[in-house]
């Protein structure tokens, strides 16, 4: 195994990896780290918390030479939280480097002080992508054409919100051999004409580690029963005792309502939404990173790449409407050696979206809400056992009717309708048996008591 002290980086690199308390570099860190300094393009695949977010900051910072006083790399992310969250860890390679220069570019910000403080140019550009198409392109303060490596980091929610466009624009004036790297969760079809017009035989790196990840989680189905969300949701608060507890809405407006709720019940939460102020957000993300909060109500913006330390359980109000989506919130606990607990909301509308996560290889124990405390339910596994039951007589019966040997049109159909009639028949007859063996039971049950009362 490849240590990191292997390398041949500068000395504030190491320093900065020493700090960092690093060893090895994981899977996708030893894949990529080579091909930057090959120059070659990347498309990085791989879930949240693999560490695709140093595979591409320790190589950038070793290769900057700080004697230049121009951009020498842009880094975009697609929200504000994110793009901090690199900038947070670039300053720490900073503190072992001072002549580094790195600049954070967001929106909901003053701009003019953004403008001002551009009189001297970073080394390196981390930012939103509309906020430095707003100052490379339109106010022309942020000279970022002379950057030979330009990254798009979560590059499926970078086209989910619409912010494609802006990266368009300003890659259209940079360098012809401008050296790209793009790292994502997912490659949409949406997202691969983008790939192809400015990526230069790119070396694709899939990183499958969503199961490997996921062995220090254990994950629980948690039936409602027709009951209101809110009621087991604190029925499940009153049971766990987290160091912090992730509750994930799939909308604001959801985030907003169940905060509130449980602010007014005497629980101190914090929420991340989209619908937050600038100023706001800035403010929960401080006190979030400070620990005040031990419930943090959220959408799926910070299932995606944000670092909430700590987060010991996960609760879903309800399951996301994509299925990796479950993957990067159930992936925001059991971090590193730690373990994570993980309660999903239940109900039998979600059968499929359970099957489907089990396909994936999560394992799911159904917990029932019984005096204050989980008890373990076998409810999954009986209906399971159901419907392998009726799958395995539909099958005998497809057996007993056989395709005929002079084939007419529509024989299918039919041949499906008198299936369905026979199964249905033999469905009867067993139900019936199981009756008459029900009545017999009882007879013998009623004659037993029967003779204990009169030998008494």
């Amino acid at each position: 195994m490849k240590l990191f002290e292997q390398y041949q980086f500068q000395p504030f690199v190491k320093e900065t990896i020493q700090e960092l308390n690093f060893k090895s570099p994981t899977n996708i860190q030893k894949s990529v780290i080579p091909l930057v300094y090959k120059y070659i393009d990347v498309i990085g695949i791989s879930q949240t918390g693999t560490g695709k977010t140093h595979a591409f900051l320790i190589p950038i910072m070793d290769m900057i030479d700080v004697e230049k006083d121009c951009v020498q790399a842009v880094i975009t992310a697609p929200t504000r939280e994110l793009a901090s969250q690199i900038y947070e860890h670039a300053k720490l390679f900073v503190k072992h480097n001072p002549d580094l220069k790195v600049s954070l570019i967001i929106g909901g910000s003053d701009k003019q002080k953004a403008i001002n403080k551009l009189s001297t140019q970073p080394h390196i550009v981390i930012g939103t992508p509309g906020r430095i198409k707003d100052l490379s392109l339109d106010e022309q303060a942020l000279r970022i054409t002379t950057a030979d490596i330009f990254v798009v980091d979560e590059a499926d929610m970078t086209l989910e919100f619409g912010y494609l466009e802006d990266i368009d624009a300003v890659l259209s004036k940079m360098k012809d051999n401008l050296q790209m790297m793009v790292f994502s969760a997912t490659i949409p079809q949406m997202l691969r004409p983008f790939l192809q017009k400015y990526m230069k035989a790119p070396k694709i790196i899939e990183i499958d580690e969503h199961l490997s990840t996921s062995r220090n989680i254990s994950h629980y189905l948690v039936p409602t029963k027709h009951r209101q969300r809110y009621e087991v949701l604190k029925e499940v608060m009153s049971i766990i005792d987290p160091y912090i507890c992730l509750i994930f809405c799939n909308k604001r407006n959801e985030v907003e309502d169940i905060a509130h709720r449980l602010r007014e019940d005497g629980y101190k939460v914090g929420e991340i939404h989209g619908n937050l102020e600038p100023r706001e957000r800035r403010q929960m993300m401080r006190r979030i990173k400070n620990m005040e909060y031990q419930y943090i109500v959220a959408t799926d913006i910070a299932a995606r790449g944000i670092d909430i330390d700590g987060a010991s359980h996960i609760i879903n109000m309800e399951f996301p409407t994509e299925l990796d989506f479950y993957i990067h919130r159930s992936g925001r606990c059991g971090r590193g050696k730690y373990t994570g607990e993980c309660y999903s909301m239940y109900d039998t509308s979600n059968q499929s979206i359970v099957e489907a996560l089990e396909k994936k290889g999560i394992h799911f124990e159904v917990k029932e809400l019984k005096g204050n405390q989980f008890v373990e339910s076998k409810e999954r596994e009986k209906r399971k056992s159901r419907q392998k039951h009726q799958t395995e007589l539909e099958q005998k019966i497809s057996s007993i009717v056989r395709k005929p040997t002079k084939v007419k049109p529509g024989y299918k159909k039919k041949r499906k309708r008198v299936i369905e009639k026979m199964v249905k028949q033999e469905k009867r007859a067993i139900i019936r048996q199981d009756i008459k063996r029900q009545k017999k039971e009882r007879a013998k049950q009623a004659q037993r008591e029967k003779r204990e009362r009169e030998s008494q």
